[in-house]
């Protein structure tokens, strides 16, 4: 059997290891357009800011690598240009020699990843604008600040990339001016959420605007839409991605109601010799069962899997994924997974929400403030979603609150988890704890909440 993956970052490569431990006599190809492989992209940021001193360290993996360990070639800077679904053929191009050729195929996979938003910005092709995507776009970013030192940035966008860039050039001893075009900071948190992250970060000193549109970069900034500028020698654009699907489109795989390709829970598209994984597919809420768009790289890793997994021979299922995210800003971390609050209520869930403040652990061994807001459906009192900002143990809760949702706990079972306890990590009842008890009480108590709503009419 001869298997052909496109894409040669998290998916395809997952799928191709799969792949050829459960078939050591498949010919495996990977065809990859950019120049790296198996790279670390969320690793990156850091890279830029010098917490990781050699790009080395994020692009571990080489062809020669894939050769020697899975006997797998991987042909980089080859673009393929068609698929041919009729004679299982593709059309590729070697890009360092010109040369176009075409190959077969038994088993395709489809990893194509997802490509930068480019935002209608005029003089957004600048050599001071930059987009944070893949190694070469990092390269470029060093490059530019080893050569011109730049004393200011823009970045534009408060999602995870935009959040890590502006921590990782301040650390370089760069100003930098975060614009946001929304009127809340970075897309996978609620209003109020939103709000206490900012005046963390206000704190801190960080200009933030938000409701601020782009509308041109220039060497000096960015122009808004009221014709102000905002002073920055270099600019990161940070806007998000869409999933890079022109050849799976092109080819007449069927895309889904998110733009990305559509596959099954076998990670199989419409074509039954023809797998997809990664940032260029739509998957699925393990919630409400509904399909979303979510480019991540822990569900790229899974998905890939799946897919070399059922290309050859197994009967592995996606479940669907929470979502589950978590980022830095300095010492707060903010992570969240399942629905939001505004999910919740666009799906039509009869929720209960809560907000609690606990230490993160004991006043005396330094424990400081951690935000905890839940939102649990009344029906069936299972958690519908969280979200955490704080600073120490965030991830291990937000963790925990993954797990208890994936196992369809009941909020009164919160209480019940004999978790770690020690005063370097923990308060006695753990802030997971409260957070169970305090809805169980809402839910089966008569405790009814206070909300900022009301605290407002009083």
């Amino acid at each position: 059997m001869k298997i052909i993956v496109i894409g040669a970052v998290a998916g395809g490569t997952s799928a191709a290891a799969k792949a050829r431990r459960n078939d050591d006599s498949a010919e495996i190809i990977i065809y990859e357009k950019d120049h790296d492989i198996s790279y670390s992209g969320c690793g990156l940021p850091y890279f830029i800011g010098g917490k990781v001193h050699s790009i080395k360290e994020l692009t571990p993996r080489t062809p020669e690598f894939f050769k020697s360990k899975y006997n797998i070639d991987v042909q980089i800077r080859h673009d393929v240009l068609k698929i041919n679904i009729a004679n299982k053929s593709l059309v590729v191009k070697n890009l360092e020699t010109g040369v176009i050729f075409e190959d077969s195929y038994d088993k395709l996979i489809i990893s194509t990843g997802a490509q930068v938003f480019v935002p209608p910005i005029k003089g957004i092709d600048l050599d001071n604008v930059f987009f944070l995507r893949n190694v070469q776009n990092a390269l470029q970013i060093k490059a530019f600040m080893n050569s011109h030192k730049p004393q200011t940035a823009v970045v534009v966008g408060t999602g995870f990339i935009g959040f890590e860039v502006m921590e990782n050039l301040m650390a370089c001893g760069i100003q930098v001016t975060m614009v946001e075009r929304a009127g809340k900071l970075t897309p996978n948190l609620d209003a109020d959420m939103s709000l206490y992250l900012e005046k963390l970060l206000m704190q801190k000193d960080i200009p933030i605007l938000k409701n601020a549109n782009v509308i041109e970069a220039t060497p000096r900034g960015v122009i808004l839409e009221d014709g102000s500028l905002v002073p920055g020698e270099m600019i990161i654009i940070a806007t998000g991605v869409k999933p890079n699907v022109t050849l799976a489109r092109e080819a007449g795989l069927l895309l889904g109601t998110t733009g990305a390709l559509r596959v099954d829970e076998r990670m199989m598209t419409i074509d039954t010799d023809i797998y997809a994984c990664g940032d260029c597919i739509e998957t699925w809420s393990s919630v409400t069962k509904k399909p979303h768009y979510r480019p991540l790289g822990s569900t790229a890793n899974k998905t890939g899997r799946i897919c070399g997994d059922n290309i050859t021979g197994g009967n592995v299922t996606y479940p669907g994924n929470l979502s589950t995210g978590i980022f830095k800003v300095f010492d707060v971390s903010v992570g969240s997974t399942g629905l939001s609050e505004t999910e919740a209520r666009k799906e039509g869930y009869d929720i209960e929400v809560i907000h609690n403040i606990k230490p993160d652990k004991p006043g005396y061994y330094g424990g400081r403030e951690m935000l905890i807001k839940a939102i649990a459906d009344r029906s069936t009192q299972k958690l519908l979603g969280v979200q955490i900002i704080g600073y120490d143990g965030v991830d291990k809760r937000l963790d925990v609150f993954v797990t208890l949702i994936t196992y369809n706990a009941s909020v009164a079972e919160f209480f019940d988890l004999d978790l770690g306890y020690a005063p370097p990590f923990s308060t006695t009842k753990d802030p997971i704890h409260y957070t169970g008890m305090i809805l169980d009480n809402a839910l089966n108590n008569g405790r009814k909440l206070i909300t900022p709503a009301d605290l407002k009419k009083n």
